[in-house]
């Protein structure tokens, strides 16, 4: 378990301290939680096949005229430190 919390103790700190002036203990549990749910829901992990640890691996897009016309939409968190990139719909 030391290896996995220091691990997500060093990606936070590199993706979102180092970026943030924290103002108060509010602000900083604002932005943990924030990345928190950043860190489970969305960021791809590298170990487990570049899927993010809530949600099931994605089906591959294998049709040519299907990825030719992908809409990917950005949604920024934090104020732009975290950025979420997802398919329009």
């Amino acid at each position: 378990m030391n290896s996995i919390t220091e691990r997500w103790v060093q990606s936070c700190r590199r993706e979102l301290l180092d970026r943030t002036l924290i103002w108060n203990q509010r602000h900083l549990l604002h932005a943990l939680r924030d990345f928190e749910d950043f860190y489970n829901a969305h960021r791809p992990h590298q170990g487990i096949a570049n899927a993010r640890p809530l949600h099931p691996v994605p089906t591959p897009i294998t049709d040519p005229e299907q990825i030719t016309h992908l809409e990917i939409r950005r949604r920024q968190r934090l104020g732009g430190i975290l950025n979420e990139y997802q398919h329009a719909a």
